[in-house]
């Protein structure tokens, strides 16, 4: 597959086959996402796979509640338009995926944000490459139970920068439409 048909071919994927992605494929994956630049080479990405179904419901649970209750507290929140999908008993954040991918980084290092994002969007390029669909789940970051926190084996010094589920998709979304370039300038 060529470059440009890799763009094309990664897209937000939410609905998948029941099929499970193998142990061997999600780390060759991994593999190639740590080729991401990173500032200083500091190469802050650390990765937890969960492929447990039970404990992806409970961190949506969980992660569902917390928004809500951040919408509660400030009505201008961003995430208020998603309040009436957050609230359906039946939604789950990961799309019933497989699996999903945490790419979590170290608090401390400055541009750790950035170089984890670099890092999913190879992961993500890396999945496609393979024909399986990937999607950032944000709302997976809303976890804050130190028992969940824990169970996923998050270090106190770490973050969850990057939720991304993956799995075989029932079928890839069409491109959507995108805005020309905004090039401000060219000197």
């Amino acid at each position: 597959m060529n470059y440009h048909d890799l763009l094309l071919k990664r897209r937000s994927v939410r609905n998948f086959t029941d099929q499970t992605v193998s142990r061997e494929t999600m780390i060759e994956i991994i593999g190639e996402s740590i080729y991401a630049p990173s500032s200083g080479n500091d190469q802050p990405w650390k990765f937890i796979i969960v492929n447990d179904r039970l404990l992806m419901q409970k961190i949506s649970d969980e992660a569902k509640a917390n928004i809500l209750q951040r919408i509660k507290e400030n009505r201008n929140d961003y995430a208020q338009k998603y309040e009436k999908m957050l609230r359906k008993e039946q939604y789950n954040i990961f799309y019933n995926a497989p699996s999903v991918i945490f790419i979590i980084g170290q608090r401390n290092l400055k541009n750790m944000k950035i170089n984890c994002t670099l890092a999913a969007s190879y992961l993500m390029m890396s999945a496609a490459a393979r024909g399986l669909g990937t999607c950032w789940i944000n709302f997976a970051t809303a976890i804050q139970s130190p028992e969940t926190l824990n169970e996923l084996g998050i270090p106190d010094d770490c973050e969850i920068v990057a939720p991304i589920i993956i799995g075989y998709p029932v079928e890839i979304p069409a491109v959507p439409s995108r805005k020309e370039p905004d090039i401000l300038k060219i000197i």
